[in-house]
């Protein structure tokens, strides 16, 4: 084995403070005082880091210690590593003192049970430290938040330009407007006109969301207005869990249930609903100050929404 691989083998911490404290006390007493040791322990020390060095580094006599050549040439280096040591231990000192860095992400509640769950988990998975807030909320409401700074990036709609500005919005995929129920729904049973459909009690979103205006402008252009009874809500769960045990239908917008369609648990209506699409993408401030954090978890919702586009 080299000699110096055996060195960075056995050299140890105590080696390199009892040498330090010594030459800078110039004194061997003095210098186990410093460290809290016994003369003959810091002097067995020195005696090994001598033998692990293959060089005579301390000369000692009456009047204390001296360095020799080759002592000042290992203290200068002995030095920096001390150094380099208490260092670290301040900025680690200085990160358990600082709040930790939260990665705040907007989304649509579609979204949410859409591509943001894979998203968010692909991105922990590579940076396992991370803390993540998700704030659901209307597009125009994102926007809102986007601007003021109380999100980093959001995952949303392209709105009016009056609303766009300041705000940069990357694509990631058209998604259309369904309308879908549980499997075992009446109206699996026969064959379905959007005029039977309108019959059973439906789920909207509110009104001023794009799907809710996709969807009067659906019926609309068919003759048609909305049902007599409904429930509008923005939570893409709560909706999700009464189309699964009762007799609505829902108009979502088709990522929110991709998912549940392919699995069988929720029944896309076979309706017509062309020329309804909307497109979602990356929300984020144009003004180039994005976090590392959240480039990366951008490029993660890129990976992802590419891999769904792709499927």
């Amino acid at each position: 084995m080299k000699k110096a691989n055996l060195f960075m083998q056995r050299m140890r911490l105590r080696h390199i403070n009892g040498f330090v404290a010594v030459a800078q006390e110039r004194s061997l007493s003095r210098a186990a005082d410093k460290l809290s040791l016994s003369q003959p322990a810091l002097s067995k020390t020195l005696s090994e880091l001598e033998a692990l060095t293959g060089n005579r580094l301390l000369v000692r006599s009456r009047q204390g210690t001296r360095l020799t050549e080759q002592g000042e040439q290992f203290l200068g280096y002995a030095t920096r590593v001390l150094e380099a040591l208490t260092a670290a231990g301040h900025a680690l000192d200085r990160l358990d003192d600082a709040p930790a860095r939260v990665l705040r992400i907007g989304a649509l509640p579609t979204t949410a049970l859409g591509m943001l769950p894979q998203s968010i988990g692909q991105y922990q998975q590579a940076h396992p430290y991370s803390r993540i807030q998700v704030i659901t909320a209307k597009n125009t409401e994102l926007l809102t938040q986007l601007k003021a700074g109380d999100i980093d990036v959001a995952i949303g709609r392209m709105a009016e330009p009056e609303m766009m500005s300041g705000i940069a919005f990357e694509l990631l995929l058209l998604e259309s407007l369904l309308m879908v129920t549980r499997p075992g729904h009446p109206l699996l049973s026969e064959t379905i006109t959007l005029e039977q459909a309108l019959s059973y009690p439906a789920i909207l979103s509110p009104k001023g969301t794009v799907p809710r205006h996709n969807t009067e402008n659906l019926l609309s252009t068919q003759g048609f207005s909305l049902p007599g009874q409904y429930i509008e809500t923005l939570s893409a769960s709560l909706a999700r869990q009464m189309t699964l045990q009762f007799d609505y239908v829902w108009f979502v917008p088709s990522s929110a249930v991709k998912a549940d369609i392919a699995a069988g648990q929720l029944i896309p209506l076979p309706l017509p609903t062309q020329g309804m699409e909307e497109t979602v993408g990356i929300l984020s401030r144009n003004d180039g100050e994005l976090s590392e954090a959240a480039l990366a978890f951008i490029a993660t919702v890129r990976r992802v929404a590419n891999a769904k586009g792709s499927a």
